[in-house]
């Protein structure tokens, strides 16, 4: 057996062995990749030529079979998922505040103030240091936050990762932790596609606006947080939602806000006072008219901003006020 022979069968053997170890991904019939699972046959079956490539494949599934999410509840086995959103990433137990035991009875009170110094030593053991407690702290002030802003669960997740990575590089030093939370939630925001301008986050925050901001500036540079700018038209659902519109206003309000930034009109520009004007404009185009106080305490800018900004807007589409 020649040398080019034996590397060519160490070839097929080492690509056999990478084929078993990521799964089949063509058929060797007909070398169509249109591969279905069949879950309930534990088989994978090829479109286009029926062969059955693979069967008695492993389900990770659990045995049991739940038909409504109390029968899941019910046999599941397993506790909650970890969070970041938490300072021990709740896998600690907890102690419920109920004086009840397992079938619904009111304990004795010899055992009700016995559960109270439970649960006191509990809260106590679950932050060994002055570190884990202000971690604590800071993370239900951005859970906190986020609820009054009404931001989905996953903005939480990646306020909370921003701010351990800020934690583990050190940058809260001499800074405040509220203004660091404060400013890993509005950059979580901008992350995930929320909008929410800075003048909301400062409402809910107790901090100031400006100590939000370079905050926010310095941990952006420092954790190298690729943020792109905020595109209007995020304002626009919102925006039109709590000034009554309707969807004509809200499609005609976002026609004119790619119109206009194409002409290089965004540049520059608060993007919430940019769709505020917009947001204007169209309301006048479609003769639902809303004043310029009603907008503008809707955006949280002022009505110099909608003036200023709806006149560029106005030029820029060729139309006569």
């Amino acid at each position: 057996m020649t040398r080019s022979t034996r590397q060519r069968e160490r070839e097929r053997e080492s690509e056999t062995e990478q084929d078993e170890q990521e799964g089949v991904r063509a058929c060797p019939e007909c070398d169509s990749e249109n591969l279905v699972k069949d879950g309930d046959r534990g088989e994978i079956i090829c479109e286009d030529c029926g062969l059955v490539v693979e069967e008695e494949s492993i389900d990770p599934g659990p045995e049991w079979r739940a038909f409504n999410h109390q029968e899941r509840q019910e046999k599941s086995r397993v506790g909650a998922p970890t969070t970041q959103t938490m300072h021990d990433k709740g896998l600690t137990t907890t102690i419920d505040w109920k004086d009840k035991d397992a079938y619904g009875r009111s304990i004795s009170s010899k055992k009700r103030s016995q559960m109270h110094r439970l649960r006191k030593w509990q809260e106590r053991i679950r932050t060994k240091d002055a570190g884990e407690r202000n971690l604590q702290f800071a993370l239900s002030e951005i859970d906190r936050m986020a609820s009054a802003l009404g931001v989905p669960r996953s903005v939480r997740e990646v306020a909370s990762v921003i701010y351990r990575r800020a934690l583990d590089e050190d940058l809260i030093r001499g800074r405040s932790i509220e203004g660091v939370a404060t400013s890993a939630l509005y950059a979580a925001c901008r992350k995930e596609g929320i909008p929410r301008s800075l003048e909301e986050i400062s409402e809910v925050s107790r901090v100031e606006r400006k100590e939000i901001g370079r905050t926010y500036r310095y941990i952006s540079q420092e954790l190298g947080l690729e943020m792109e700018p905020v595109d209007p038209k995020k304002y626009v659902p919102r925006f039109c939602s709590e000034l009554e519109l309707s969807e004509e206003v809200q499609s005609k309000a976002n026609e004119i806000i790619e119109t206009t930034a194409e002409k290089g009109l965004l540049s520059g520009k608060s993007p919430t006072g940019y769709a505020a004007a917009a947001i204007y404009a169209a309301s006048l185009l479609c003769n639902e008219k809303k004043t310029q106080r009603e907008v503008a305490d809707v955006a949280q800018v002022t009505e110099v901003t909608i003036r200023n900004r709806y006149q560029e807007q106005i030029e820029a589409m060729g139309i006569h006020s």
